[in-house]
């Protein structure tokens, strides 16, 4: 039995009814993978500009430090004293002032530390208000400003690794971190060849001084570097 023109026209449209949906089941898998390259594209050229900006961040630390060191270069004889309102401490912090009685450790970054003993860094000139309280015991140690650099905003501040402020030529109290030098007259094996012999080397006359440099940049962008110098 033949099947009837009715019959004939219902199935055709059932079969263009069925491509359809296909049709359109595959524009919207179509869809969504576009969508996903798109977004995937977007999240990584996102990830390449922080990347970039961290980059350049790093970069104008160095410029930075190089401030610092022209300020302890320029204010040589001064630097027995803390001055706070140009970031420079004259000792490491981490002592109160007489040197003894331990005042609670130095967290620079505000991330190296959990306790709330931890001392932190006024980068922003704000009283660390972003720090949750009672996570630290206090947020008194100032910076200076190292200028713009690379559109790049530039702070720093500066410890002299001694236990207190203070001569430390005249006061025996005072107890400063200082390189080794093979050339001082002090040291009786100075010329033998033998790095494992304390006596070649002798302390050298200038202590050490910590330098911390935070830049901040675009997207909110931070980065930390620490240098140590002694003249």
């Amino acid at each position: 039995m033949k099947p009837s023109s009715i019959s004939l026209r219902m199935r055709a449209s059932l079969q263009r009814g069925a491509s359809l949906l296909f049709a359109l089941l595959t524009l919207v898998a179509m869809l969504l993978a576009t969508l996903a390259l798109v977004r995937s594209v977007d999240t990584s050229t996102t990830l390449l500009g922080n990347i970039g900006f961290k980059q350049d961040a790093t970069v104008a630390t160095d410029q930075a430090a190089r401030v610092a060191i022209n300020w302890l270069s320029a204010n040589n004889a001064s630097l027995n004293t803390s001055l706070e309102t140009n970031g420079y401490y004259a000792n490491t912090k981490e002592f109160a002032d007489d040197g003894t009685t331990a005042a609670g450790q130095v967290d620079v970054t505000g991330g190296q530390l959990a306790a709330a003993s931890r001392r932190l860094v006024d980068w922003d000139n704000n009283t660390c208000r972003s720090a949750a309280s009672g996570t630290y015991a206090d947020c008194a140690i100032k910076t200076a400003s190292a200028g713009t650099i690379n559109g790049n905003s530039t702070r720093y501040v500066i410890f002299r690794l001694c236990n207190k402020p203070g001569d430390y030529g005249t006061d025996s109290s005072i107890h400063c971190s200082k390189p080794l030098s093979a050339a001082g007259s002090s040291a009786s094996k100075r010329g033998e060849l033998n790095y494992a012999d304390y006596a070649r080397f002798a302390s050298a006359a200038g202590p050490y001084y910590r330098i911390v440099v935070r830049v901040t940049g675009a997207r909110n962008t931070v980065s930390f570097a620490e240098t140590i110098v002694h003249f």
